[in-house]
């Protein structure tokens, strides 16, 4: 089965991340109290959860009659993901769950809206064969139980996971929530302030890391900016990003081009037979597939909030992005690789994929015309839309594609979010991340032969794995391959930007996961560490023990501490708390 693999794989982090955040925030915290200056209660403490991609329930907010079978949907019925119905009435449930490409607006037929508490994101499916597949912060939360904390002290903050963030605030007014005293999010904030009586931890996974940087740009063009950091020193008193793409991911790009089955529980082959052509018309509909687009650390856009400040003055630079010279002096955007290589047919037609056999004789015709063009594309070419104008002519979506990325992204009022992050203004920020698993980092894409939606196939894939970048045969190939590999989801690359947020004097520790006596620690101090290059531990590692490497800066910003949790891979036996 293809099971919820990276969100269970996420829960061992959670699970360790957890254990960890007790120690830190209950009694015995003196360290991070001097360091950062919070001297209330630390049972008192309030989190506030942001899930992730596909990670919150969806409920149909309509009435739909599905011809052939009892398995009607009715309000409140659960959409996203009831596998019954996935299975057994499958275009009635594709209705609930598609969205309009341009305007991101609800099949006419039925609508689906988010789920709200705790139990929209503890299990997306619950029962007894599929709950376990579709577990996201169930474990999570028990843990939480057996340490004691209050059921008021933890608050899920779910979203419409599948629109970008300037169409959850214009349909679901999400952002401006955190806000308004009257509207939930802002509530969430202020009720767990009173509650508990100290500033709250976000935890933020995946794709919910994303949204909370959003709300951040979003927040300091609402609050005078006098009060804005004023504001985030009350409520927040630590940002924990578990597995933040922070770069991007490149299994987004794959989506677009072949779909993927958003972890769904269901065999490759019923994959492969029937769903992948859906797969792909869902992802292309979701907006906010965009939002995890791999993009180059070297590019900026624009700066919303001094745009704001000078009265919006009309730009003179069309630009989408503004590049360093690094860009165009080092190789694939300082991603390992090229991430897509597509073959395009020498013939200029739309249709050149409507069948096999009209393929074949386009191909015999302008054989004179030699071989298909490879065309590569790098993280920054994907990001200003150069991959869906090179390959327009030949697939449907390309519009589509370009449409969502100029209207909701590049032209984003607040911001553009394919840029580089910064690190948050807040007190105390902890990025944690699994690594050393073998991670997909670049496509070989060709013709399928076969009609829209299933035009494209995958003809290869490129791993990083530690030393080297590998074809799916195995053949080693050229690309920056770097000692330390991703999450199997998210590339190395990606999870550690965050380790630019480091000052120039970082502390080390290296501990193992499993419980232990403390005599295999490994401590550096004051390791030096240079703006814009990796940091990685030169410590020794016993063989077969999983370790969790720690790197924190408590003194290159004042009153603030910023700390990097790497976790060694665990195999997929061990993927529970």
């Amino acid at each position: 089965l293809d099971t919820m693999a990276a969100n269970l794989k996420s829960v061992t982090a959670l699970c360790t991340v957890l254990a960890v955040v007790i120690l830190l925030f209950r009694g015995g915290a003196a360290a991070v109290e001097d360091e950062t200056e919070f001297h209330g209660d630390y049972s008192k403490l309030s989190g506030i959860i942001i899930p992730g991609f596909a990670s919150t329930q969806l409920r149909a907010w309509s009435m739909l009659d599905c011809p052939y079978t009892p398995l009607d949907f009715n309000p409140l019925d659960l959409v996203w993901l009831d596998t019954t119905k996935l299975l057994s009435a499958v275009n009635c449930w594709f209705k609930c769950m598609v969205l309009d490409p341009y305007n991101q607006t609800d099949h006419p037929e039925c609508k689906s809206r988010p789920d709200s508490g705790l139990s929209a994101i503890t299990e997306l499916d619950p029962g007894y064969i599929t709950g376990p597949l579709s577990t996201v912060w169930k474990e999570w939360l028990k843990w939480c139980v057996e340490f004691g904390i209050e059921a008021n002290a933890i608050v899920a903050v779910p979203y419409d996971w599948r629109l970008s963030p300037t169409k959850l605030e214009e349909r679901d007014l999400y952002f401006h929530k955190l806000k308004l005293v009257l509207t939930m999010l802002m509530l969430t904030f202020e009720t767990a302030l009173k509650l508990r009586g100290g500033p709250s931890i976000v935890f933020a996974h995946s794709m919910g890391n994303n949204v909370f940087r959003y709300f951040l740009e979003w927040l300091r063009l609402e609050i005078a900016p006098k009060h804005y950091l004023e504001w985030l020193d009350q409520h927040i008193h630590a940002y924990f990003a578990v597995g933040a793409p922070l770069l991007g991911s490149v299994e987004a790009i794959k989506s677009t081009l072949s779909g993927v089955t958003f972890g769904l529980p269901i065999s490759e082959l019923l994959y492969s037979i029937w769903l992948q052509g859906t797969a792909r018309l869902l992802s292309n509909s979701f907006a906010s597939s965009l939002w995890l687009m791999p993009f180059s650390k070297n590019c900026q856009g624009d700066n919303t909030f001094w745009t704001h400040f000078s009265g919006g003055a009309a730009k003179k630079d069309k630009r989408v992005y503004h590049c360093t010279d690094e860009e165009y002096q080092s190789n694939y955007s300082g991603w390992p690789t090229n991430i897509i290589n597509i073959e395009i047919p020498s013939t200029n037609s739309r249709d050149a994929y409507a069948s096999v056999t009209e393929a074949v004789q386009a191909n015999m015709t302008t054989m004179e015309c030699g071989l298909p063009t490879l065309l590569s594309f790098t993280a920054r070419e994907l990001a200003d839309g150069s991959l869906f104008k090179a390959i327009k002519d030949y697939d449907p979506d390309s519009k589509r594609m370009l449409h969502q990325l100029k209207k909701l992204y590049h032209d984003d009022p607040v911001m553009n979010p394919l840029t580089p992050w910064e690190r948050p203004p807040i007190k105390n920020v902890f990025c944690i991340y699994g690594a050393h698993l073998k991670t997909e980092v670049g496509y070989y894409f060709a013709p399928s032969g076969k009609p829209y939606p299933d035009n494209w196939i995958i003809t290869d894939i490129i791993y990083e794995t530690e030393g080297s970048l590998v074809s799916r045969s195995g053949t080693v190939v050229d690309g920056n391959a770097g000692p330390i590999t991703g999450d199997e989801t998210v590339p190395y690359h990606s999870l550690s930007w965050c380790k630019n947020w480091l000052g120039p004097k970082v502390n080390i520790t290296m501990a193992p996961q499993p419980e232990h006596d403390g005599s295999d620690v490994h401590v550096e101090l004051n390791v030096e560490h240079e703006h814009g290059s990796d940091i990685i531990a030169n410590m020794t590692k016993a063989p077969r023990v999983k370790y969790i490497t720690f790197y924190e800066d408590s003194e290159s910003i004042t009153g603030k501490r910023t700390a990097v949790w790497e976790l060694d891979k665990s195999d997929k036996s061990q993927e529970h708390c």
